[in-house]
């Protein structure tokens, strides 16, 4: 088996390489990116299975290059940040960070960290992506053929449903808004709260085996909707 991939992103290349130095005795690949921008075309041209992103850079900053490779991407991403407070952390798990180190770490809780999430995202079957599949636990979505089969069984989905359901499983975790559901859904076109809320519960009565406790689709109150990365997280 090939050896799994970390892409380090920092702007302090000492700190890049240190890293690298740990990972690779670890037995991983690394590759090695200094702004946001340079992340973003590697994750988008090679083969990725984590990224370690630091916050504060020049260019694009950490967040900013986190929405984007969540646009497409469910592999694992771990910030660093010289920032400790709650905030930056809410901030980041929010955008869509599986986890969050600060600095100066020990480099072997880095590497832990990096070993849990690789091994939850690779054998443990929380969050698996291929270019034509979303699997997340039993319910697995395929992107060409539109179609989706929860623990093995097919699922009929509307368009409309097929949609809303795709987008919530390209970001597990991530809490969705109506607004922009509507907005990436429908295109722009206004739709009513409600109308959101109907397609959420007819999805939903088509994937859970109990409705009222669901597993996948969860309703944030006030917020909106995600659907979740693993059993009761």
């Amino acid at each position: 088996m090939d050896k799994l991939t970390v892409l380090v992103v920092d702007d302090d290349k000492e700190i890049v390489d240190s890293i690298a130095i740990f990972l690779q005795a670890d037995g991983y690949a690394v590759e090695k990116a200094y702004n946001g921008l340079e992340a973003l075309d590697i994750v988008m041209t090679r083969a990725v299975h984590l990224l370690l992103l630091d916050i504060m850079m020049p260019e694009l900053d950490g967040i900013k290059t986190l929405l984007k490779v969540r646009e497409s991407k469910n592999i694992p991403i771990i910030l660093i940040s010289a920032k400790s407070e709650d905030a930056d952390k809410i901030l980041g798990l929010t955008a869509g960070a599986d986890d969050y180190i600060t600095k100066p770490f020990n480099p072997s809780e880095l590497v832990a960290r990096v070993k849990s999430q690789l091994r939850r995202y690779t054998q443990l079957g929380a969050m698996q992506m291929t270019e034509k599949q979303i699997a997340i636990r039993g319910l697995v979505l395929d992107t060409e053929s539109k179609t989706v089969t929860v623990d093995g069984e097919a699922v009929r989905l509307t368009p409309l449903e097929y949609k809303i359901l795709e987008l919530l499983c390209r970001h597990p975790g991530k809490v969705f808004s109506t607004e922009e559901i509507y907005r990436q859904v429908w295109n722009d076109e206004a739709v009513s709260d409600n109308a959101i809320a109907v397609h959420v519960r007819h999805i939903r009565e088509k994937i859970e085996i109990n409705p009222k406790e669901p597993r996948y689709l969860k309703v944030v109150w006030g917020v909106g909707y995600k659907i979740e990365r693993s059993e009761g997280t």
